[in-house]
C-alpha cells in the first residue's frame, strides 16, 4: 500500500522539530496503548482518551472458582488496562497527561464534554462492570459509578443528551446466576443494555432489550424530539443482522427494524444528521472475503432513504462518521491490503457518495478510531500507530483538513513571519523582495517595478511572479485553515502630468488597480484547478493609488513607488 505521509514520533516530553509542520502526534508507551475518543474543549484545545497497559501485580488468587469470568481473568494476559487522558493545544503541545486512578483495571469507551467544562468518561472494568466517571477540566474525578448486572457487562458507547446527561449503550453478556457450577450452563445469550444518567452522573434508569438470540448494543443517537435511536446487532446461527430501535426518553420501545441484507452486517456507529435523519455505518464481507463499507441513511419513521455499498480495492471499515456544517461527511477507520493496515479517511456527500479518500500510515498497523469536527472545520482524529519493526501499538492524535488531507500545526503571525522569511531567504538576500512582521511581502528589485503609466507585467515580472507563486501558494494551502485572505495591493507614484488633483488621484487609483489585477491574473492562471478554487476564496485585489509612496531622504522615490505588495491576513 502506498505510503502517504511520514510521521513525527513524539514522546510526552519531546519538542516538535521546527521543520515539521504536520499535526501528527505519536505517543509511545510501554506495552500496547491506544486512543479511542476525542473532543474539543471550550478553549479550542482537544482532549483525547484511551488506555495504557500496566503489569498485573496484585491479583487475589482463589483456590476454587464459581464464576467462569473470574477464572478467565486470572489466566488472561499479564497486563491490565488503565484509562489515559491527554490534552493537546493547537501547536501539538501536550498540555496535560493523566492516568485516571481506578481501583480496577478499566478501558474507556467514550468521552463526552460537559456544559460545565468537565468530561463524562464511559467505559468498563476488566471484571465485567460498566463504569461512568465525571471529571473536571483538570481530569480530577468528581463522581464515579459502577453499574450493570452481576456477571459481565461491557459499554460500547456514551452518547451526549440535550439535557446535559448521557446515555450508556452496551451489552450484558449473560443473565445466568453466578452460583452455577463453573461452565456447566454455558455463557448464555447477550442483551442490549441501555442506561440513562443526568448531568450530575446520577442513574435515572437502566433497561435491557433483545431477542432470544445474541443481541449487542453498539451505539445510539438522540433525535430532535428527545427520543433515542439505538443501533444494535442480532446474531443467530445462520446470520448477523443490524437492528435499529426507536425508544422514548424513558426507554420504552416505539419500534424496532431489522436492516435487510443478503449477507452478514457488522454494525459500527450511528450519527444524527443536521436534516434530522440518521446515518449508520456497518461493514460486510464481499464474495472474495474483503470487508466493505455499507452506509445506510434512514429517517425517524424507519424509512430507508439511502443504502450505499462503498466497494473499494482493499478491505475497508469506517469506525466513525461526523458531519460538517455544509452537509458533507467525513468517515475515519482503516484499510487493509495483503501486507499492512493503514488508517483511512474518506469524504462523502450528503447522499453518501464517495468524494475522496486518503490513507495514512507506515508499514505496520495504523487505525483511526474516532473523529471530532473542530471549530475551524478541521477534524481531530485519534487512533493507533505501530512503529516500523514493532508489534506494540502507540497512541496517535492527528488533525485533518476538511478535504481529508493532513493538517499543519497552527502558527501565529510571528510563526508565519519566520516561516515566510525562511521560505524566501534567497530572494530577500538578493534584494528582490522584503517581508515585514505584519506579513506584507513587497517586490523590490529594479526589474520588478513598473514603468510610469504601465500596468502590464514585463517578462521579468511574469517570471518572478511564477517563481514566487510556486513557493507561496503551497505554503498558504498547507496552512489554509488559518489564512483568511491574500491581498494584492497595487501602488503608483504621485505624478500625473497636466492634470488637476481630482484627475491625478483618480487616474493613479485606476492605474494601481490595474497593476493589482494584472499581478493577480498572472499568479492565478498558473495554478492547478484545485489551487485556483482555493485562491478564489482568499484573493483580494485593490488599488491604493499613491497613498503609500516610497520616501527616501524625505523625497519620493517614484520608481520604487510603482509596485505591488502582497499581504497575508490570518483568521
Amino acid at each position: 500500500m502506498k505510503l502517504k505521509i511520514f510521521f513525527l514520533i513524539l514522546l510526552l516530553t519531546s519538542i516538535l522539530d521546527a521543520k515539521t509542520s504536520d499535526f501528527s502526534i505519536i505517543i509511545d508507551k510501554p506495552f500496547n496503548a491506544a486512543l479511542l475518543d476525542i473532543t474539543q474543549n471550550y478553549d479550542r484545545s482537544i482532549t483525547a482518551i484511551g488506555f495504557i497497559n500496566a503489569p498485573k501485580n496484585s491479583f487475589h488468587k482463589a483456590k476454587a472458582y464459581t464464576d467462569p469470568y473470574a477464572y478467565l481473568r486470572t489466566v488472561s494476559n499479564q497486563y491490565g488496562a488503565k484509562i489515559q487522558m491527554l490534552q493537546v493545544d493547537k501547536k501539538a503541545h501536550i498540555l496535560l497527561s493523566k492516568v485516571i486512578s481506578n481501583a480496577k483495571f478499566a478501558k474507556p469507551a467514550s468521552l463526552v464534554k460537559t456544559p460545565t467544562n468537565g468530561y463524562f468518561i464511559g467505559g468498563y472494568t476488566m471484571d465485567g462492570s460498566e463504569l461512568l466517571l465525571l471529571v473536571d477540566n483538570n481530569m480530577n474525578i468528581l463522581h464515579s459509578k459502577y453499574f450493570g448486572t452481576k456477571n459481565y457487562d461491557k459499554m460500547n458507547k456514551l452518547v451526549p443528551l440535550k439535557d446535559g446527561g448521557v446515555l450508556a449503550v452496551g451489552t450484558s453478556f449473560t443473565s445466568r446466576s453466578p452460583h452455577d457450577k463453573l461452565f456447566d450452563s454455558g455463557l448464555g445469550n447477550n442483551d442490549i443494555s441501555i442506561s440513562r444518567f443526568n448531568k450530575n452522573g446520577r442513574l435515572l434508569w437502566s433497561k435491557k432489550y433483545g431477542t432470544e438470540d445474541d443481541d449487542r448494543g453498539i451505539d445510539a443517537a438522540q433525535a430532535e424530539d428527545g427520543s433515542i435511536v439505538v443501533l444494535g446487532t442480532t446474531h443467530t446461527k445462520e446470520k448477523t443482522n443490524v437492528t435499529i430501535s426507536h425508544l422514548t426518553q424513558n426507554g420504552d420501545t416505539i419500534w424496532v427494524k431489522k436492516i435487510p441484507n443478503k449477507v452478514n452486517l457488522q454494525a459500527i456507529s450511528i450519527l444524527k444528521l443536521r436534516d434530522n435523519n440518521f446515518v449508520l455505518s456497518s461493514s460486510e464481507f464481499d464474495t472474495v472475503g474483503k470487508k466493505q463499507i455499507r452506509l445506510i441513511k434512514f429517517d425517524i419513521h424507519k424509512n430507508i432513504l439511502v443504502n450505499k455499498l462503498l466497494s473499494t480495492v482493499y478491505s475497508s471499515q469506517l469506525n466513525d462518521i461526523q458531519e460538517f456544517s455544509d452537509g458533507k461527511l467525513i468517515g475515519v477507520g482503516s484499510v487493509k491490503d495483503t501486507f499492512n493496515t493503514d488508517a483511512l479517511a474518506i469524504i462523502l456527500s450528503n447522499n453518501l457518495k464517495l468524494l475522496k479518500q486518503e490513507h495514512y500510515g507506515g508499514d505496520n498497523y495504523d487505525v483511526f478510531n474516532k473523529a471530532v469536527i473542530l471549530n475551524n472545520t478541521q477534524v481531530g482524529v485519534v487512533g493507533i500507530h505501530t512503529n516500523k519493526n514493532s508489534d506494540e501499538n502507540n497512541m496517535w492524535i492527528v488533525k485533518l483538513n476538511k478535504d481529508a488531507t493532513l493538517a499543519s500545526i497552527a502558527m501565529n503571525t510571528q510563526d508565519f513571519y519566520h516561516q515566510l522569511y525562511h521560505l524566501f531567504r534567497n530572494e530577500i538576500k538578493e534584494g528582490k523582495l522584503s517581508i515585514k512582521e505584519n506579513l506584507t511581502i513587497e517586490f523590490k528589485g529594479d526589474t520588478l517595478h513598473f514603468k510610469a503609466g504601465a500596468y502590464k507585467l514585463s517578462q521579468a515580472q511574469k517570471q518572478f511572479v511564477k517563481n514566487f507563486s510556486k513557493k507561496l501558494i503551497p505554503f498558504l494551502y498547507a496552512h489554509k485553515s488559518q489564512v483568511k485572505s491574500l491581498k494584492i495591493d497595487g501602488y503608483t507614484s504621485s505624478e500625473w502630468e497636466n492634470t488637476k488633483f481630482t484627475n491625478r488621484y483618480l487616474n493613479n487609483e485606476e492605474l494601481s488597480m490595474k497593476r493589482s489585477y494584472e499581478t493577480l491574473k498572472s499568479l492565478f492562471i498558473q495554478q492547478s484547478d484545485s489551487k485556483q478554487n482555493y485562491l478564489s476564496k482568499i484573493l483580494q485585489g485593490s488599488g491604493l493609488s499613491y497613498q503609500k509612496r516610497v520616501i527616501t531622504n524625505k523625497k519620493e522615490d517614484k520608481e520604487k513607488s510603482r509596485r505591488v505588495n502582497f499581504q497575508i491576513i490570518l483568521h
